[in-house]
Order: C-alpha cells, then sequence, then structure tokens
C-alpha cells in the first residue's frame, strides 16, 4: 500500500483527519466506522462535494465542506447534512439561571459554560473567574475540563448592546468544537437578543434550532 506521507507529523495529522471516497456502489466500512465512532472525524467525498463527518460523544455532525464538484468523480453521494445532539437538548431551566446571571452582571458582559457528562448524562452550569468586565469588553479565565465531561456551549454577552460574534470571537471559536452563544440587549427583559452557531472542524455552522429545551430565541 502507497504510504500518503512520508513525515511522521504528516501522517499523523492525515490519520487525525482521514479522506475517503465514497463508492459508487454498496457501502464502505472506513465511513460507516467513522459514523459510527464515539468520536473521531473525516472526510467524505463525493460526486455532490466533501462532507466533513464529525463525532463527539455529545454530537453528531455531518456537514458539508464545498459545494458539488464539478469534475468528473466516480463517486457516489455523501449523503444527507445531519446535527444531532446525542446528549439531548439542554434543559431550559439553565437557560433562565444563565440569563439571570447575565442580566446580574448588567451593565458589563459576562460568560457562562455549559458542561456536559458521557457517563452520568447530566449538564453542570458554571460562571468562570472574570478579570475584567466592562460594558464592551470581557476577559475571563477559560474552562478546565474534568474527566468524562464536555464542554457543550460557550455563553457570554454584550450587556445592552446588540448580540453579534466579534473578530476576537471567531479567533477564539476556530479550532473548537462546541455551541457558541452571544446574548445581547439584556437591559430589555422581555426580550434579549441571541446570536448563535456551531463551531466545528474550523467552521461557523447555524444552529437549526434552539439547544434548549423551550427555547423559542431565535438565532
Amino acid at each position: 500500500m502507497t504510504m500518503l506521507a512520508d513525515d511522521p507529523t504528516a501522517a499523523a495529522l492525515l490519520a487525525a483527519m482521514p479522506c475517503y471516497p465514497v463508492p459508487s456502489q454498496g457501502r464502505s466500512p472506513a465511513i460507516e466506522a467513522l459514523r459510527t465512532a464515539r468520536a473521531g472525524q473525516g472526510l467524505a467525498v463525493g460526486h455532490d462535494g466533501v462532507m466533513l463527518i464529525l463525532r463527539r460523544p455529545w454530537l453528531a455532525l455531518d456537514a458539508w465542506v464545498t459545494p458539488p464538484i464539478s469534475a468528473y468523480l466516480p463517486y457516489g453521494s455523501a449523503g444527507t447534512p445531519r446535527a444531532d445532539l446525542r446528549c439531548g437538548l439542554i434543559p431550559g431551566e439553565l437557560l433562565k439561571r444563565i440569563l439571570e446571571h447575565l442580566r446580574g452582571a448588567l451593565p458589563n458582559e459576562s460568560a457562562a459554560f455549559i458542561f456536559w457528562n458521557a457517563v452520568t448524562r447530566e449538564f453542570s452550569v458554571e460562571f468562570p473567574i472574570i478579570d475584567e468586565a466592562t460594558p464592551s469588553r470581557l476577559v475571563y479565565h477559560p474552562p478546565i475540563l474534568r474527566p468524562d465531561w464536555y464542554l457543550i456551549c460557550d455563553i457570554h454577552s454584550h450587556a445592552a448592546g446588540p448580540a453579534f460574534f466579534s473578530a476576537t470571537d471567531d479567533v477564539d471559536d476556530a479550532h473548537s468544537t462546541k455551541i457558541s452563544l452571544v446574548f445581547g440587549r439584556l437591559d430589555h427583559a422581555s426580550s434579549p437578543l441571541a446570536a448563535s452557531r456551531l463551531c466545528a472542524g474550523g467552521m461557523f455552522l447555524p444552529l437549526p434550532r434552539s439547544p434548549f429545551a423551550g427555547d423559542r430565541h431565535e438565532s
């Protein structure tokens, strides 16, 4: 079998993100194994485009990386996009608790994390240690994950300002797999604004719906 790389570091990187052509007939055991894995990621190349297949204990994601490929490829379809929370929807009461915390920090910005335990399947909210907080700036400590716990949501507020992702947010989120949320207009108790996205594979993807049970906030 021909080696894909003779440099050990390059070979390790390719092994961490394998790329598989989709057969035009029959099945691909390698792609099926990736789709059923507890954790892992890879690319499936089909005639309809390149698809990222990413699995975490809490997330099953199939997302397009490219549009359909114009060149002729003797490949099958890469499949149908999906973004499923293996952990289930986050309890709505956690959202209420977080919004109360963010409003309590007004007029300054604040933050919160939601974790999920893959063994007990329980959710947990933690509020980070904040070094600096103003109405337009926030500096806080990143989360430290304990065994079997996974970061599901990284949340911060823009206090009374609009909800959007800044260039700083883009840098912070670029190499993470998580749901990122920003809440704004928190001085309007009945109508806070929310911006949301799924960060995965270096991409920022729209959420098909709120990750919170019973939540109607628009993304």
